[in-house]
């Protein structure tokens, strides 16, 4: 994990291996951000007209190196674009500034230290600047460098190495004695580092995370950091009559799981329940994925490793509300073993399921954790999936879809999600989707209608949530795991899309404002 910390140092007197500046797109090309004052002055004040000549314009992800001016101790600034000025010069947009910092951090990745002398002017642009340092330095080496036991011993390797990422993150501009200054940093210390262990949980391969060392991820993050931690493996969860996630966990050799996580806190006055998806690998079972949607199904387990990480940081960060997570987690594998389409499973509710499709698997093992959630009567339960291809084909890859049996708690997520950078957007639950589900074999079928196969699957979840209790389902299909090149501080890969909402949802419902 980089190295974070808040510095009274001026900018040119910072020993660094490079020093971050934020410039933004103006009418009349590149203007300087506030926190390059005295970067600026070492160019005479004409570094706006250098990053000018040199073609910056100042738009969202541009980003420019150049040799640093003598007066400057780092050797090399970096100029990274924020997007159009602000109507008022100090009120950058927070995710302007997370973007911006997070390009900065991943063009450093194998540096020691940069000094980040963006925009820091108010605790809340310090700690988006912090967190997008943070975010963008991220990188999944676990499996690189390997050793070549071919090559001669006494050889050289070519091949150093996968680059690691920057070291340390100086934020220069900040307060470090001012009390606020210094929560948002290790606010941003605990809620990245969860992050990016999710992060890292969606990137291994499915050969090593399946859901017995998921769960023991699980136990051992417990144990570190005070949350209570109950495994039910397959014996317990044939006792209990967990037939949704057992049905879908059958044809593996890897055995399902359900993980309970609890935080609490003494003086909490709500408990809110996260539920995640966690299909460590999903073929589609029996009802088989063709060719060419298969290879990155190990991120079938975001919505668990949201909700893990969620729960891990509300323990980190000591908030007054219980937090409980369920991680309902299962391999979709197809043997002789293996759940058939036309089969019937008893859910833990009591209610069967029909089969139809054995690939529509994410909401069988959420139908039973919903169910068990509910049982502890929580304030409000949020559940988190990478559910349905539909949602990716209406809303992008980059946008997650929130549907919710109260529209109130539905705009409060929207607005939380908004508020901390996650795209986002609010999607019905139509009731005469409904019918499209009826069995003439059982008491619901696990398919519907073809179109709006995302808002059938919310239908399908709404069933399993208890009477009176506020729910809201966020489908992460599409930003869960990004196939394309990094961009902003997002990198290729597991993404950990959600924490933040979560996160926040349940920092305000610790103030008081669950929505």
């Amino acid at each position: 994990m980089t190295a974070l910390t808040l510095s009274t140092a001026g900018a040119a007197t910072l020993r660094a291996d490079a020093l971050v500046v934020g410039v933004a797109k103006g009418v009349k090309g590149p203007v300087l951000a506030p926190g390059s004052e005295a970067v600026d002055k070492a160019f005479d004040g004409k570094l706006a007209a250098v990053l000018a000549t040199l073609g910056a314009t100042g738009a969202e992800g541009e980003l420019t190196k150049l040799p640093a001016a003598s007066g400057l101790k780092a050797p090399v600034v970096v100029a990274v674009g924020l997007g159009p000025v602000p109507d008022k010069e100090d009120a950058y947009d927070a995710e302007a500034l997370r973007r911006a910092a997070g390009t900065a951090a991943r063009a450093l990745s194998g540096s020691k230290k940069a000094g980040f002398a963006l925009p820091a002017g108010s605790v809340e642009d310090a700690a988006a600047v912090a967190e997008g340092a943070l975010l963008g330095s991220y990188a999944f080496t676990a499996y690189q460098g390997g050793e070549n036991k071919l090559a001669p011993k006494d050889a050289k390797s070519q091949d150093s190495g996968p680059k690691q990422p920057l070291a340390e993150v100086t934020l220069l501009g900040g307060k470090p004695r001012d009390k606020g200054y210094k929560a948002a940093v290790e606010r941003a210390l605990a809620l990245v580092e969860e992050i990016n262990r999710a992060r890292d949980l969606i990137n291994t391969p499915p050969n090593d995370l399946y859901p017995e060392s998921f769960a023991a991820v699980a136990t051992a993050a417990g144990k570190e950091h005070g949350v209570k931690v109950q495994v039910l493996d397959e014996k317990a969860l044939v006792k209990g009559g967990y037939g949704g996630i057992l049905g879908v966990g059958q044809g593996s050799a890897n055995g399902p799981r359900l993980v309970k996580l609890a935080y609490t806190h003494p003086k909490a006055e709500k408990t809110l329940a996260f539920v995640g998806k966690g299909i460590t690998y999903d073929s589609g079972g029996i009802s088989l994925k063709p060719a060419g949607h298969n290879e990155t199904m190990k991120c079938d387990m975001s919505g668990a490793a949201a909700v893990f990480a969620a729960v891990v940081t509300a323990a980190r960060l000591g908030l007054k509300v219980n937090v409980t997570g369920w991680l309902a987690l299962a391999e979709n594998m197809p043997s002789g073993n293996a759940t058939r389409p036309g089969d019937v499973l008893r859910m833990y509710s009591g209610k069967t399921v029909e089969v139809l499709n054995t690939d529509a698997e994410g909401r069988l093992v959420l139908g039973d954790a919903l169910t068990r959630a509910s049982e502890e009567k929580p304030d409000a339960i949020v559940d988190v999936a990478t559910l349905t291809g539909a949602m990716v084909l209406a809303l992008g890859n980059r946008t997650f879809g929130i549907m919710a049996n109260d529209d109130a708690f539905r705009t409060s997520i929207h607005e939380i999600a908004d508020e901390v950078g996650e795209a986002s957007w609010p999607m019905p639950l139509p009731a005469d989707l409904r019918k499209g589900m009826d069995s003439p074999t059982a008491d619901i079928a696990n398919m519907g209608e073809r179109m709006g196969g995302g808002l059938v699957a919310g239908l399908f979840l709404k069933e399993f949530v208890g009477e009176g209790i506020a729910w809201a389902h966020l489908d992460i299909a599409g930003p869960a795991f990004h196939e394309g090149a990094p961009y902003g501080y997002t990198p290729k890969g597991g993404t950990g899309s959600a924490v933040r909402t979560l996160v926040r949802l349940a920092e305000r419902t610790a103030d008081g404002d669950l929505g």
